[in-house]
């Protein structure tokens, strides 16, 4: 049977509003509102602007493009919801993206400079230690939260520093180039079975993931840990060990966004990365997911950075300066919040 990563009380309130009678349109209103979340109302709202903004905002080639930028997102949403499953958060996630391109680029290019006639070779190694690399904070966050017990948010924000500081140590704050043309063709440009590359590795790692977290007994476990860390060890879980997979899951999911992005770059940047935490942290709770830990859903998750990619993609056809763009991100994770604290008061007003 699949997991229901609702949590109860949620189920039951919904009970309780669906045994209520009748009472206008406000209190269909406050049911959707408490089934579905915010996100259906922000959604609606940015269509209807930015429709109204440009007219080339519903466009199927404008819609494809929405899709492609976002998968980016999309993947370190995905591995950001891991992290707040149990209770945390992942801060490090850019710095991840970051040291993930300088790493993988830095590999690739030596093997290809040392073996020119090993393209694909180079490009596998390259991709490997990339993707090790940020696996490797991934893991550091793991231990540091599960195994001394340090809070998240001091964890993967020393993490974040180390990272970074790493990746300019590297680099000297100058971009890696000499990869393989071929690397940046096939992942960055080219197309998989139809779909841009980096949409068609999405949907493979999401898919992973979603039979994971729904149709395993560990992925039961990450809602558990998150809902109730104390009644989940006392029922037998090893808290620790899925606190550790938690955030090594949440590192090598962004390393992969790392890599694809690098790819679609065709250099090994430094300073990649830096607005991840915000966006995909706002992804997930536009989305539903909890800040207190054992509730959201993956499928929730992605339309939520697919959202955030929509309003990246509506203002930048507004002509919405990039730093402004910054600033409704964050007003976006604020409403978020706020909201989710209402639907949870409509909830216990209507439990009552």
């Amino acid at each position: 049977m699949p997991a229901d990563p609702q949590a109860s009380h949620a189920a039951a309130d919904v009970a309780a509003l669906d045994a209520e009678p009748s009472k206008g349109p406000m209190y269909y209103l406050q049911l959707m509102f408490v089934r579905l979340g915010v996100l259906p109302f922000l959604l609606l709202i940015a269509v209807v602007v930015f429709t109204a903004i440009s007219d080339n905002f519903l466009s199927g080639r404008n819609l494809l493009n929405v899709v492609r930028q976002s998968s980016y997102l999309t993947l370190v949403a995905v591995g950001q919801m891991f992290a707040l499953l149990t209770g945390g958060f992942d801060l490090s996630v850019g710095t991840i993206i970051a040291l993930t391109s300088v790493v993988g680029a830095t590999a690739m290019a030596a093997t290809y400079a040392a073996i020119p006639d090993a393209i694909w070779f180079a490009v596998t190694l390259g991709i490997m230690a990339g993707i090790a690399a940020g696996a490797l904070i991934g893991a550091c966050n793991g231990i540091g939260v599960a195994m001394f017990g340090v809070s998240p948010f001091m964890m993967t924000l020393g993490m974040s520093s180390v990272g970074f500081g790493i990746a300019l140590y590297m680099t000297g704050g100058t971009p890696v180039y000499g990869m393989p043309a071929e690397f940046g063709d096939v992942f960055g440009f080219g197309h998989l079975l139809g779909l841009p590359a980096p949409v068609f590795v999405g949907i493979m790692l999401i898919a992973l993931l979603y039979l994971l977290l729904n149709w395993t007994r560990l992925g039961r476990y990450f809602y558990a840990v998150g809902g109730n860390i104390k009644a989940a060890g006392l029922s037998g879980i090893n808290t620790r060990l899925n606190l550790f997979l938690a955030y090594l899951i949440c590192g090598g999911v962004a390393a992969v966004s790392g890599m694809l992005l690098t790819a679609r770059l065709d250099t090994g940047e430094a300073n990649i990365g830096a607005a991840m935490p915000l966006e995909s942290i706002a992804a997930c709770v536009i989305a539903g997911v909890s800040l207190r830990g054992g509730v959201g859903r993956l499928e929730n998750v992605v339309l939520g950075a697919l959202f955030i990619g929509l309003v990246q993609n509506g203002m930048n056809l507004a002509r919405i300066e990039s730093y402004l763009q910054t600033v409704v991100i964050g007003a976006l994770l604020i409403i978020a919040v706020i909201a989710d604290q209402a639907r949870l008061r409509i909830m216990a007003n209507m439990q009552d």
